[in-house]
């Protein structure tokens, strides 16, 4: 199978060279998903299926191109798949090739890549890279099967605004922007989430969702988060509006600048690369941010083998993405 050698780092120059042959495409991509043999997805079983090898030279598309699908049949319940079966590929018209080298680029760089920019690269349509960027997200984000260990030790919570111009008053309240919590766990991961109005109960339900109440948690002096703090061991606050961004409460530094650096991460690349994120797509975005930021200090290629091995399981419609109601 086409596979990255031990001790080998795999980089967009390599993804370029060793896998534009979309049958090695497909053969990496197996490896990468199936690293103990072909799963089924119909049944679970493991390593019990077969290639089904074309009878008479390569596969062909109803158009007559070729076709270097690798079809597979579960020895257990009879049914034919491939790698591609249940993951946020399938029924892609784009090559597996193009996939590999969009994951890798919106992977690789910590602003992120604009569908734009996955258009020109790939040479696929504007439609097609917008469509592949979001289900790369969707790939990201966690889900109920993935489930999350709850945060610990000491904890930063704040929100943001993320949108267009706002008109008239900033920051808290602005009109016309999406409020966003993110929690931040120090030396740890980053949990962000949209919500409709930054109050006491939405940011307790978050923080009991995602953090255990053994924690520090150290938050500005916003009211909301009066209460809320309650909840765990021990709530710290610092008084930004006397100046005060930081102090040393014995051996606990006070300071909410790890979230705040979160903040700013995400507000350059949203303004610098996607100039425009609809409130509705926000939680995608916000999901591919807290995911590179939680495998920071793993490098690209790892980070990009571990976004392949999370497409399984996590189908996205384009009739669902561009829904009222998504």
């Amino acid at each position: 199978m086409a596979d990255v050698a031990d001790g080998e780092t795999l980089n967009l120059s390599m993804i370029a060279a060793r896998f534009s042959d979309e049958e090695a495409a497909w053969e990496f991509l197996e490896h990468t998903k199936w690293p103990n043999g072909p799963v089924c997805p119909h049944c679970g079983s493991l390593d019990h299926a077969y290639y089904l090898a074309p009878k008479a030279g390569a596969r062909a598309t109803s158009t007559g191109k070729r076709s270097y699908r690798r079809l597979w049949k579960c020895g257990d319940c009879r049914q034919p798949f491939t790698v591609l079966v249940g993951t946020v590929m399938e029924h892609s018209h784009i090559p597996v090739a193009k996939w590999l080298l969009g994951i890798h680029l919106m992977n690789a760089g910590k602003n992120g890549v604009s569908a734009l920019e996955l258009s020109r690269v790939l040479g696929i349509g504007y439609r097609a890279a917008w469509f592949m960027a979001h289900r790369i997200r969707h790939a990201l984000a966690p889900t109920t099967e993935q489930p999350q260990t709850k945060m610990t030790g000491v904890v930063e919570a704040d929100e943001t605004y993320v949108g267009g111009r706002a008109r008239g008053k900033r920051g808290r309240g602005a009109a016309n922007k999406t409020p966003v919590v993110t929690l931040v766990e120090r030396n740890g991961q980053a949990r962000s989430a949209v919500v409709t109005n930054v109050t006491g109960e939405n940011i307790k339900a978050i923080l009991t969702q995602q953090a255990e109440t053994t924690i520090v948690l150290v938050t500005d002096s916003y009211q909301v988060y009066e209460k809320p703090g309650q909840e765990f061991a021990e709530h710290h606050t610092v008084d930004h509006g006397q100046g005060e961004y930081a102090r040393t409460d014995g051996s606990l530094r006070v300071h909410t600048n790890t979230v705040e650096g979160y903040f700013s991460q995400l507000k350059r690349s949203l303004d610098g690369t996607y100039h425009h994120v609809s409130a509705r797509h926000l939680h995608r975005y916000l999901a591919e941010f807290d995911y590179r930021y939680n495998t920071r200090k793993v490098k690209d290629g790892e980070r990009t083998i571990r976004a392949i091995q999370q497409t399984a399981g996590k189908r996205l419609r384009y009739e669902r993405i561009i829904s009222a109601s998504e």
